[in-house]
């Protein structure tokens, strides 16, 4: 049995990892640690030293609880994670790295949409350091949803991925392939045709791919 922990910092992707961590790790037992103070103090601006302060203890937990491994189930904060893996000896895994290294890999200009300017910075930034870890010169294209967090968290999630397809749609010509940068994102799919997904990546498929191969 292997114990994975995953850290998130909203209810809406509880559900949707453990379910893909567990159809593709069979053995695997999950625990969850949910603060979604976190996100709200992220998307403010403020309090980050008590963010990471947050987030490194609840990493060092999941170590103590028996946890082989700890995912960051949010993009937002995928840099304090990344200093999580550097600080303890169990590895801590970014669930937007793979989503990363394959929008490099399919194309030189990537548009990054996200429901959050704290998300889009932080994933725009990781896409920029793979590109140069590949030595390509690749553009980058921020775009904002508004309004679309808004309608996940008021329950409106028909709303909520409608906004983030119609988006898409009108830049998805112009560019080799779209990265959405949080996992709650991945819902915008369904009402997209196969298609216009073949240019879409999400996070949460790849990032548990990932962590399976890590783990085998």
């Amino acid at each position: 049995m292997k114990k994975i922990a995953v850290i998130h910092t909203t209810s809406a992707t509880i559900d949707s990892l453990n379910d893909l961590i567990r159809k593709r790790i069979r053995d695997a037992e999950v625990i969850n640690f949910l603060d979604d103070s976190i996100l709200k103090d992220m998307i403010a601006g403020k309090n980050y030293d008590l963010i990471e302060k947050k987030w490194l203890t609840y990493a060092e937990f999941a170590k103590e609880s028996g946890a082989e491994a700890v995912l960051s189930a949010c993009s937002t904060v995928g840099e304090i994670a990344e200093l999580a893996d550097r600080k303890l000896d169990i590895p801590v895994y970014r669930i937007d790295e793979a989503m990363a290294v394959k929008a490099v890999e399919q194309g030189n200009k990537i548009a990054v949409f996200a429901t959050l300017p704290s998300t889009l910075a932080p994933t725009s930034r990781l896409v920029e350091r793979k590109a140069r870890d590949a030595h390509k010169d690749c553009i980058i294209m921020q775009n904002l949803v508004d309004g679309a967090y808004e309608r996940l968290m008021s329950g409106d999630k028909e709303g909520h991925d409608r906004a983030i397809a119609d988006a898409v749609l009108k830049v998805i010509d112009q560019v080799d392939v779209v990265v959405l940068a949080q996992a709650s994102m991945a819902s915008a799919l369904s009402v997209m045709s196969k298609e216009q997904m073949s240019k879409v990546l999400t996070s949460p498929e790849s990032g548990i791919e990932l962590l399976a191969e890590r783990m085998s």
